[in-house]
């Protein structure tokens, strides 16, 4: 049976998380907590917080030809955000001790999405936002494929929380924001029906 979406009430899941259920077994994202950048009914952008690049923040400052004094920002890990645009970096911060970068989408009142290399030139000066998290690539899901996805129990939405984005160790994020809402999410399996 073909689920119906009436996107005049849909609720979208801007400044949320996404989790990837344990059925998903798509090596992309397995396992994988988004953070919800943009939806709409064009579609959904967002950026997966718990999956590393086999890189850290000094080697894209070095591609970049950024001088850097800030020894902690060059020692910061960067993560693969998602499957498209994989050569972009993606810069999820605080809006606290932000500048007025070129390139900036308020996702909340507390959270920005920032692509323009001067919020990349701050970090590396130790002037950037008070935290942040670099990401090369986003997840991106066409009008309707999303809501599609979540019918069908692809993915399980929580609220955000700061704490899980920036405080909590990467390979903890996935049960944490589970977590949050009070499901333990290693317990949960294929829902019975579904093949």
């Amino acid at each position: 049976m073909a689920h119906s979406i009436d996107m005049h009430n849909a609720t979208y899941l801007n400044n949320q998380f996404i989790i990837a259920m344990p059925a998903l077994t798509d090596p992309i994202f397995f396992h994988t907590v988004t953070y919800m950048c943009q939806h709409n009914e064009d579609g959904a952008l967002g950026i997966v917080i718990n999956r590393l690049a086999n890189m850290k923040l000094g080697e894209i400052f070095k591609q970049m030809n950024i001088s850097v004094t800030s020894e902690t920002a060059a020692n910061m890990p960067v993560f693969t955000g998602g499957p498209v645009q994989q050569q972009r970096g993606f810069v999820l911060h605080t809006n606290t001790n932000s500048g007025k970068w070129d390139m900036t989408m308020a996702v909340s009142d507390a959270i920005s999405l920032t692509t323009s290399r001067d919020v990349i030139e701050a970090i590396a000066a130790g002037e950037g936002p008070e935290q942040y998290l670099v990401a090369l690539g986003y997840a991106g899901w066409s009008e309707g494929q999303l809501e599609k996805e979540m019918l069908d129990n692809t993915w399980l939405n929580t609220p955000f929380g700061k704490q899980v984005l920036f405080d909590t160790s990467i390979n903890m994020r996935w049960s944490a924001a589970a977590e949050q809402i009070g499901i333990n999410i290693t317990q949960l399996t294929a829902p019975a029906g579904h093949g």
